[in-house]
């Protein structure tokens, strides 16, 4: 049973965080359990960046824990096309987010727990963490069966994954975080965890499959609070810390300055789609017109997110050439981007004649190609 020694505080931080050289970010030794009191995955990202690039953790460490509304994760080296459903994703209002660690796609919703560990770089240790949050688990419930992989994932039952890691090592300072599931939505997990693009040829770091498992499954009585409150109790006796888990809002810049510009950075276009690794498109699509079925071969490669090349090849004089060799032209160094297609093939056909069928055709062409985005 986990005691309730465990206490949280909303009291503002100015005494822990009152600037990047004093406070937090100074060189107080110690332990600190903080939570976010926000759910949106870009402000809690931030926190990371902000505890990574301000606080001195010589003598300190520091347990981060986070709950996010939908949302996917991708690694800092990964293809968000090859990753996951983008489409469905714009369809549901699941943000996209890329993390500045590297590792595999995650899906995170309320059901799903966050948890960083910030060390010095000298004493990173994550099997040390993953073992803490599998001891806190058990003293819970005794009887999960749950162990600690050789990948560094956490098994339930010997089989389905849990807590999938990721880390960040920087010159002095780490962290590792990791997820763990309680009782998130698995439909929606594995329906934007699926990419429907073809024909894509990339050397991005791919995530590993893996058959997951929510704790509330195994036990419908468990929830994230008593999940959060028993590895805050666990981590503050293994660090000789008081139990208690401090409040934090990671939109004040009164206790975090500089925080709502690196929130800023996470979400623009040229950070999550902009870095993704160069990568190629060579695929095939039909088109039904009337009563004919038309095959459209695409082919395009895709740098910083942008088009660098692009190829259209149609059947012959299905559309005006001079118009499909506009289309190509305006698509290089456009965004790969279903938004600025659709605004270049909107500005394109205001060129040209009134001609019913003609438009027919082209918004057809241009509703497929962003298909491929």
């Amino acid at each position: 049973m986990v005691l309730q020694s465990s206490f949280k505080s909303c009291l503002p931080l100015s005494c822990l965080l009152r600037t990047p050289r004093a406070g937090f970010g100074g060189t107080a030794s110690g332990g600190l359990i903080i939570q976010s009191l926000s759910n949106d995955v870009y402000q809690n990202l931030a926190v990371e960046d902000w505890i990574h690039d301000h606080m001195n953790l010589e003598n300190r460490h520091v347990l981060f824990l986070w709950r996010n509304s939908p949302a996917v994760v991708i690694g800092r080296h990964q293809n968000p096309w090859q990753e996951c459903n983008l489409q469905l994703m714009r369809q549901k209002n699941i943000k996209l987010a890329r993390r500045r660690s590297g590792g595999g796609t995650v899906y995170h919703d309320l059901g799903n727990i966050n948890l960083t560990f910030f060390t010095a770089r000298k004493k990173y240790e994550r099997m040390e963490n993953l073992k803490l949050v599998v001891k806190a688990l058990k003293a819970l419930r005794p009887q999960l069966n749950i162990h600690v992989t050789d990948r560094y994932d956490i098994l339930l039952d010997g089989q389905y994954k849990i807590s999938g890691t990721a880390a960040k090592l920087g010159r002095t300072t780490a962290y590792h975080h990791c997820t763990l599931l309680c009782n998130a939505n698995k439909f929606l997990l594995s329906s934007v965890l699926k990419s429907p693009y073809k024909g894509l040829k990339s050397n991005a770091t791919p995530s590993v499959p893996a058959s997951v498992k929510n704790l509330f499954e195994e036990d419908p009585s468990l929830t994230c609070e008593m999940l959060l409150d028993a590895i805050a109790e666990e981590y503050a006796t293994q660090h000789r810390i008081d139990h208690h888990i401090t409040l934090i809002d990671p939109t004040d810049e009164t206790v975090l300055p500089g925080i709502n510009d690196k929130s800023k950075e996470l979400q623009t276009w040229e950070w999550v789609y902009g870095k993704t690794p160069k990568f190629s498109v060579s695929t095939c699509f039909n088109m039904i017109y009337k009563d004919s079925v038309l095959d459209v071969k695409v082919d395009m490669d895709v740098k910083h997110g942008r088009i660098e090349a692009c190829d259209i090849d149609l059947p012959q004089q299905w559309l005006p050439p001079a118009l499909c060799s506009e289309l190509v032209k305006s698509l290089t160094g456009s965004k790969f981007c279903p938004n600025e297609t659709t605004a270049l093939s909107s500005t394109l056909l205001r060129t040209c004649p009134q001609d019913y069928e003609l438009h027919r055709k082209w918004n057809l062409l241009c509703e497929n190609m962003t298909m491929l985005m």
